[in-house]
């Protein structure tokens, strides 16, 4: 049995569709303008049996559908059963793509003919149905009010000037549910985030930074440490992404392991890498700094580097094997080593490596920097300002940080990779679904 019922009344359908019954259901009736002339189909039999009757019937059909997906959220729902025509099955699978996940399964039931009230009606009140399905959503989802306040990001003071940068906070978007709430910027089937969601939230980011949202080169996490240089061939997965381009945006996702920028401000290379606990034993760090000097003639000393919001020792455990992997990078990256599940420092971890590779202790912002505003806060620690999978669990947020490197600033020299890159179909949902989690 299904937790949840549409009834597609805009269509043309009521609850005589598909046979159906609507016993210990949780119904909800998708209405039109028309809705009066439907209301004979709900018997007052019917409606007594149903756990609780919502009726969808203000705003454009996308506003109608957002309040159905809140509702299921907060119902703790996921599996609905759509009753529709054949032109309603159309027309609502465009907004299913657009509000929901593949944590929701939707059942359409359409045999129109089972229902003589319905058969052949699909009537034209639909708000929704005069404008493309992905522009009403867009449209709908940019005049909600932002959610805990306005956006904020924080900034590395060592990132010289010309080079457009930040790492956010989860504060100003529309994200809903509280774990996800409210700047959510990365959207997972796994997770209950839709992607349009995400790309509105992503939007007003970007309107607070000054930089365009599409193309945004983000990269597609496999937990490793390949670097993509922009312009050659895209991998499929990669940790990192490095550029000497200038008006690119680059950008990476965290939320506990540990967002890292990267600049050199001689040859105005930029590049931003993903570590988590795997990445960071896998050299992702030094491997982008690699890049940046092969690719690029950078030198290792004139590197800066940034590293952002993540989980610290403090709250971050690993199991004891994986743990102790990290006494070979230096021995303070394990404070309790002979503990059954030991807490580790893959900040201090990072660091180490990047120092080994010919990067200046004063050019890397962590948390071992006194001197400078901090930007690398625990996130675990601070749930007002920062998502965390350590702390919420599987239907975490994700933070963003991103990186350009201003025209004004660009030296003449050119790379033989600066040709145009175009922004990537499905990029809400980069990298490989089984192994990714944006941690």
């Amino acid at each position: 049995m299904s937790d949840a019922v549409l009834l597609d009344l805009i269509h043309g359908c009521g609850p005589g569709c598909g046979g159906a019954s609507l016993r210990d259901e949780h119904v909800f009736l998708l209405c039109g303008t028309t809705r009066d002339r439907h209301e004979d189909h709900l018997s007052a039999a019917c409606v007594s049996s149903c756990k609780s009757v919502h009726a969808l019937d203000s705003g454009s059909t996308a506003e109608r559908l957002y309040r159905f997906k809140q509702t299921v959220d907060r119902l703790d729902l996921s599996s609905v059963r759509v009753l529709t025509t054949p032109r309603g099955r159309e027309v609502l699978r465009a907004y299913q793509e657009q509000l929901f996940t593949a944590v929701y399964t939707f059942d359409y039931r359409v045999d129109a003919l089972t229902c003589p009230g319905c058969a052949g009606s699909a009537h034209s009140d639909s708000p929704g149905e005069a404008v493309p399905v992905e522009e009403e959503v867009s449209g709908f989802l940019q005049q909600l009010p932002a959610l805990k306040g306005e956006v904020r990001v924080l900034k590395s003071s060592l990132i010289p000037e010309g080079f457009g940068h930040g790492f956010s906070t989860r504060n100003g978007g529309v994200s809903y549910i509280q774990t996800l709430s409210s700047l959510n910027l990365f959207s997972s089937r796994r997770r209950r985030d839709p992607g349009a969601v995400v790309q509105e939230n992503r939007r007003r980011l970007a309107l607070h930074a000054g930089f365009h949202p599409q193309p945004l080169h983000l990269v597609k996490v496999d937990h490793g440490s390949h670097v993509w240089v922009l312009g050659n061939a895209e991998p499929e997965h990669y940790d990192a992404v490095v550029t000497d381009r200038t008006g690119v945006v680059v950008a990476a996702p965290g939320a506990d392991c540990m967002p890292i920028l990267f600049a050199d401000p001689v040859l105005k290379v930029i590049g931003a890498a993903h570590a988590g606990w795997k990445g960071t034993l896998m050299g992702v760090a030094m491997a982008t700094v690699g890049a940046m000097v092969r690719d690029f003639g950078c030198q290792a000393r004139d590197i800066v580097v940034a590293v952002g919001p993540s989980v610290g020792s403090c709250c971050f455990t690993l199991d004891k094997q994986q743990a102790l992997d990290f006494l070979q990078v230096h021995q303070d990256c394990v404070p309790d080593p002979e503990s059954t599940r030991p807490h580790v420092n893959i900040r201090l971890a990072n660091r180490v490596l990047l120092l080994r590779g010919g990067v200046l202790p004063e050019h890397i912002h962590d948390d071992s920097e006194t001197q400078r505003s901090c930007v690398t806060p625990c996130t675990s620690c601070h749930p007002e300002d920062f998502f965390s999978h350590t702390r919420d669990g599987l239907n975490f947020g994700t933070q963003l940080q991103w990186h350009s490197s201003s025209p004004a600033t660009r030296g003449s020299r050119l790379s033989s990779r600066s040709h145009r890159v175009t922004a990537r179909p499905g990029e809400l949902e980069q990298g490989s679904e089984n192994k990714q989690t944006n941690k």
